[in-house]
């Protein structure tokens, strides 16, 4: 049974408002709003529950809504004046879902290597900057991302469209600093702190064991604790006039020099 809504002042449509708007409305419901088929499709493949799909008939069909409801996904047509009121984007292609939240706590990670390589992120701020660290942890399919002290909203639009789903498809845990750091001499990982100050070139290590790459903001860096719970303090040698890069396109750098280095292993 397919439901229908067409006007923009429905109580379920002003609720996907303030969902879509407000990171503590999201955090006190444990939902969140995502648009865009790709998005939905990394969202159910990578273990989310979707609650509800609304969808836009003149770009996303019935028959491709109606294929969603094996999932048990409540499934709404839309008017084109609620579809705009909606979208974050303009080109949504037609699909916006009600999703569950995960709580990507530490102890959740299942590592499926017994020499995994992750990617750990310092207080990242920008939805765009997070965005593209997930996209480049997907890209290099790292067993795991670890936000430490989490700055944003892993659920805020700004980072879902950004990351073009990445948010979904990669295994991310939420922790402090000092939790991120019990945790990965936990279980014996060489923890590799980009730093200029007091550290090595980076393509001069060894990333084939157990491996934590982990980068900081380009404003104020990594925090101390990060320098002194190193296995070594790296840093990509610079050739131009500044001294930093913005940070997803550093941490790609040293993500897949550590991938290279496993593939000639």
């Amino acid at each position: 049974m397919i439901k229908t809504i067409s006007s923009t002042q429905n109580v379920l449509v002003k609720q996907l408002v303030v969902l879509k708007e407000k990171s503590r409305e999201r955090k006190k419901q444990g939902l969140f709003v995502l648009e865009g088929k790709r998005e939905l499709s990394l969202a159910i493949k990578g273990g989310y529950t979707v609650k509800s799909l609304l969808f836009f008939p003149d770009l996303f069909s019935t028959s491709e809504a109606k294929a969603l409801g094996q999932y048990g996904i409540e499934i709404i047509e839309i008017s084109k004046e609620v579809f705009t009121k909606l979208a974050h984007r303009e080109t949504t292609e037609g699909v916006i879902a009600v999703v569950k939240a995960k709580n990507h706590h530490l102890e959740d990670l299942k590592l499926q290597t017994k020499n995994p390589l992750i990617l750990v992120a310092e207080a990242p701020e920008k939805p765009g900057n997070i965005g593209a660290l997930l996209r480049t942890a997907d890209a290099a399919d790292v067993d795991a991302v670890i936000i430490a002290n989490p700055k944003s909203d892993l659920y805020n639009p700004n980072i879902i469209r950004s990351s073009v789903g990445c948010v979904f498809s990669s295994q991310i845990a939420l922790a402090s600093t000092e939790e991120a750091i019990d945790y990965l001499k936990h279980y014996n990982f060489n923890i590799f702190s980009a730093i200029l100050q007091e550290s090595e070139p980076y393509h001069h290590q060894d990333y084939t064991q157990p491996t934590a790459i982990v980068v900081g903001t380009e404003a104020s860096g990594l925090s101390q604790e990060w320098r002194r719970a190193a296995t070594k303090n790296i840093h990509i040698p610079m050739q131009g006039q500044i001294d930093s890069m913005n940070v997803s396109v550093a941490a790609g750098i040293l993500i897949f020099e550590a991938k290279r280095q496993r593939d000639f292993k």
